[in-house]
This record gives structure tokens, sequence and C-alpha cells, in this order.
């Protein structure tokens, strides 16, 4: 009898075993009536983009009664699987994630899977086996942004230009796309060539760092500055005016997220353009939480939509500009 007993106990170990692998399709947070609590991992304060949609998540989420447990990661992964973790230990409803990487995830989603918690990706993808650790990626298309750029720029410089590439963090989506999108575009026109290329981690003081080093080492080679953010380009933009380089007309800039900051350097004529990212995702990330408590079927991926500015539009625009 024992021996079915202790059978029994391993079958049902066995299928519990087994449970994580639908675990997602089934964790639904339910509109119970009690307040729901949302974990928010968020890559750190790196920008004025990054900052922006802090407050629009964090604004979204008082303004609908939202518990969130807010940690900053401060640009390290480790930090944010810490933060994941503790999120499990709480027992939030939903985790949300701004993932600072593309991999390294597998574990810890496998761990929120097991403990029954959808995931909700905002802004940046992670590249994992099985898709089901999470349950959709809010974000902007970073390859579309990357070839916007680009179609931009080929069209200002007539198809030809020594290009300088600042990109975002290594390792990063919006890095790893936006990359891959401007190098499509550059690919129709012989004439554009990218001579250097670095990261300046999205942020304006390693923007300048690396932009200093580029004039170093090819001042009269540089005609054109595509970066991967608007902080980067700002960064360069004070490096150029140091060299004595005047940016927006000796050399010309474009960059993404569309900033206020970028509208101001436009205005003064020393950004050329810059392609919209939204980061104003509160309103889109609770929806998409409603409706997943509701138990609707969410698709996979779901874009927010991008445009591209410049300085014939950016002094009528600016005061528009909620970011």
């Amino acid at each position: 009898m024992l021996r079915y007993v202790i059978f029994g106990m391993m079958v049902g170990a066995l299928l519990g075993g087994a449970a994580p692998a639908v675990a997602q399709e089934r964790a639904k947070p339910q509109a119970t009536g009690k307040k729901l609590v949302v974990g928010f991992s968020q890559v750190g304060a790196e920008s004025a983009w990054r900052t922006a949609e802090t407050k629009s998540i964090k604004g979204e989420a008082a303004k609908r009664g939202v518990e969130l447990k807010f940690a900053i990661a401060q640009q390290r992964q480790g930090n944010q699987i810490k933060a994941v973790r503790s999120f499990i230990a709480q027992r939030v409803d939903v985790i949300v994630i701004a993932p600072i990487v593309e991999t390294g995830w597998e574990r810890v989603l496998r761990e929120v899977q097991r403990a029954r918690i959808p995931v909700i990706l905002v802004d940046r993808g992670v590249k994992v086996r099985d898709d089901s650790l999470y349950v959709t990626l809010i974000a902007s298309d970073f390859v579309e942004e990357g070839r916007m750029a680009a179609e931009w720029l080929a069209k200002k410089m007539n198809g030809k230009a020594n290009i300088v590439e600042l990109q975002g963090t290594t390792g990063s989506a919006p890095a790893i796309d936006r990359k891959k999108g401007f190098e499509e575009g550059i690919k129709k026109h012989p004439g554009m060539k990218i001579i250097k290329s670095q990261s300046g981690d999205f942020t304006r003081a390693k923007g300048k760092d690396v932009m200093e080093a580029f004039i170093k080492s090819d001042r009269d080679r540089i005609e054109a500055v595509y970066a991967h953010n608007d902080d980067m380009a700002l960064g360069a933009i004070q490096a150029l005016e140091e060299a004595g380089i005047k940016p927006g007309k000796d050399v010309i800039i474009i960059s993404i997220d569309a900033v206020r900051a970028a509208f101001e350097a436009m205005v003064a004529r020393k950004l050329n353009a810059t392609v919209e990212c939204n980061p104003l995702f509160g309103p889109i990330l609770f929806d998409t939480i409603e409706k997943l408590r509701a138990g609707e079927k969410l698709p996979k991926y779901i874009k927010n939509e991008d445009r591209l500015f410049d300085q014939s539009v950016a002094a009528e625009l600016i005061d528009s500009r909620e970011y």
C-alpha cells in the first residue's frame, strides 16, 4: 500500500512539474475588486526619454488606483533580475519589465512563470526560446526607426556622406534594431558610409566622450552623425561646438526619441532631425493589463506608432511636446 502512495506522490510531482509550460496561459490577474499590485522593473534614469516613461507609468498607476512597486536597475541587468525575484516574493499580480538587454532572461522568467504571474515587456524585447514566458511586448518598431533615420539622412545628403554612429547600450534591443534598420536604409545608397561606430550607452556624457574621440581621429572626414537617441546627439553637439565645428551645418545630425530637448536643439538649428519613439506607455500599458484581467487574448506585440520631425516643424510643435 505504501508503494502505491509513494508512486502517486511521484506522479503528482511530475505532473506538477509540467505545469509551468502552460502557466503563463492561465496566469491572469483576476478582477476580484482588490487593489491591483504591479511590479515594474525600469532600466534606469539615463535619459529624458526614460524619465518620461517612468513618469507616465507612475502617473497612470496612481490615476487608476494601482499599487505600483517600482525598482530602478541603474543600467544593470543583475539589479533587474533581483527586482523581479523580489516581485515574485511579494506576490504581485503583474510584472512589467523594460529589459536592459535582450538575453539572459530565461531562468528568471521561468521562475515568474512557475509563480503564475504574467509578464508584460515595455519598450524593449527579450530573446528567449519559449515566448510563452511573457504575455506581450508593447514597443516601437526600432528597426523602422533606424530605417526612417537613414532615408531622411540619405535624402538630406543627396545619397553621399561619411557617417559616425553613436550606438545605444550594447546588447539592448533598441541599439541592435536601430543599427540594423539604419544599415538597411543606407544600403540603397553606396555613397552613404558609416566610418566609425561606438556605444555611447544612451547617455549624454558618454555620447560627448565618444564624439570627442571621433573628432580627434577623423575630424576632417565626418559629415554626418547618427545617434541612437537624442541624449547622445546632444552630447555630440556639445563636443562638436567645443571643437569649433558647427553642429547642424558643418555636420548634419539625426537622432531618435524626439524629446523636448531635441526640439529645442532643432529650433536652435543644431540638430537637424529626430525620429519619435513615444515614451508615454502609461495608458496603453494599463489598458493592456485591464484586457488581460478580463481574459482577452492579447497579441504578442503591440506597436507604438512613431513619426519623424525636422527643423521645419520644430518651432511649431515644441510647445505641444509632453516630454
